[in-house]
């Protein structure tokens, strides 16, 4: 199959990804005298901070999804492929993909990252994940799906497992995705389901670690923690879930949290391409590159973003998978290519850390600033949400998210509770609860106050 894509006498810079990173490069080669092409598996760039809102139904998909084809119009020298990559070829600068083989000049690898299960199968194979936006609409619909089924059922054990929802990872996601379902039990969970009970509904953050938002300040793990008691989310430190089978949440050998709702945002891994030298790809499968993003032992093979291992001295250990890297390195490196074109040589990346943030729930956020400047609360909020705002594609969405944000805040409710596309798992127990129901005992105080965490009787 051919790509049909223009013969140039200009280098062609292919861009894999769309994301922060492939974005931002592919802007800033808009009047550079090459041929970009842009190739990405979805027609859409997926603005992923976000993703969270869309699973607890405060935004729609569309609010944070921009089409590729609308943000590069009229950029003359971009040509975009829908199309799955399937693998490089250095030695004939060849990228293969499901519609064809592409040529290039330089290549750019922005493929972000997907979730890492540490290899643990049954989890993996069991329970949701939230890094795209079918991911988030399947979680949506799944945990409605859930609530839908507690209502129908007359056991305790069963309807326990069916509310309770486990968030494994304490890092921003874990924290935003956990603040946001305690914001739905009190404000909005209530009003769909006055037939359930919710005070017994219990979400979980469980973190291996000891301190939730762990690259953060420890003024912001404190009040992340603070605010996660505020909230009801019982935080569960250096815990590990070490499986999920049959509704079942196991984080030793026999003790286990009874849920149907285990949602994975404990880790990443680069999305690495094949193709290219094992010696090039490091920890979490991450590639290898130094400071002009140029991978390990290639000429014209570059990467950006979370796929990019970069090692500097203020950051040994690596830079830290964020947009704003991403976005840094788009930057530096469409300069650096120019450099390269023109005969120069290219230079150094110096990472700007204009610092970090996480936000918990409504007017609950922390925020740390170079110069070990902190601060927290209701400024907080505001701050995070101008700069998720300000960082939107598309004047549409920026307008819909400001006003989807402005009516939960008044209205103290979120209107995207439906269940367009019902989610269907045949390796999720259709009745988690029944499971284990043997294990605990639905007595009016277990049903009043539930204990945190069930270890079954027999192991």
């Amino acid at each position: 199959m051919d790509t049909n894509l223009p013969v140039t006498d200009k280098p062609r810079v292919v861009i894999v990804g769309c994301g922060f990173g492939g974005l931002r490069l592919a802007q800033a080669l808009r009047k550079a005298p090459v041929q970009v092409v842009v190739v990405d598996r979805n027609n859409y760039h997926n603005f992923q901070p976000l993703l969270y809102q869309v699973a607890t139904g405060a935004l729609e998909a569309d609010s944070i999804a921009y089409p590729i084809r609308k943000i590069f119009a009229g950029q003359a020298n971009l040509f975009y492929r829908m199309a799955d990559v399937e693998r490089i070829d250095p030695a004939t600068n060849t990228l293969t993909t499901n519609v064809g083989d592409i040529r290039y000049n330089h290549l750019v690898l922005a493929t972000g990252s997907l979730t890492n299960f540490f290899g643990l199968e049954s989890i993996e194979r069991n329970a949701m994940q939230i890094k795209s936006i079918p991911n988030a609409l399947n979680l949506r619909s799944f945990i409605f799906q859930n609530f839908e089924k507690a209502l129908l059922t007359s056991d305790p054990a069963e309807r326990q497992a069916l509310l309770n929802i486990v968030v494994v990872g304490g890092g921003p996601t874990g924290v935003e995705i956990s603040g946001s379902l305690a914001e739905m039990r009190r404000h909005v969970l209530p009003k769909d389901y006055p037939e359930l009970d919710l005070q017994t509904m219990q979400i979980f953050l469980v973190e291996a670690g000891p301190a939730l938002l762990g690259p953060m300040s420890p003024a912001s793990q404190t009040d992340a923690k603070r605010y996660m008691d505020e909230l009801g989310v019982q935080v569960r430190l250096n815990t590990a879930i070490k499986g999920y089978e049959q509704g079942r949440a196991y984080y030793s050998d026999s003790e286990f949290i009874p849920t149907a709702n285990l949602v994975w945002a404990a880790g990443v891994n680069g999305a690495e391409v094949p193709g290219l030298p094992t010696t090039a790809v490091t920890r979490n499968k991450r590639l290898t590159v130094n400071q002009w993003n140029l991978v390990a032992g290639q000429t014209n093979v570059f990467a950006i973003g979370d796929l990019a291992h970069m090692v500097t001295d203020d950051m040994p250990q690596g830079l830290p998978m964020l947009a704003p890297v991403a976005q840094q390195q788009a930057d530096h490196l469409a300069a650096n290519l120019l450099r390269l074109l023109r005969g120069e040589s290219p230079r150094d990346f110096v990472y700007n850390n204009k610092g970090s943030m996480a936000i918990v729930s409504r007017n609950k956020a922390v925020v740390d600033l170079p110069g070990n400047i902190h601060f927290r609360g209701f400024f907080g909020w505001l701050t995070w949400l101008f700069v998720h705002l300000l960082t939107l594609v598309g004047f549409r969405n920026k307008v819909v998210a400001l006003v989807d944000w402005a009516f939960s805040y008044f209205n103290s409710d979120q209107a995207l509770r439906l269940i367009i596309r019902p989610f269907r798992r045949e390796d999720i127990q259709e009745d988690p609860g029944k499971q284990h129901a043997e294990h605990l005992t639905a007595t009016p105080e277990y049903m009043a106050t539930p204990p945190a965490i069930q270890t079954p009787v027999n192991g």
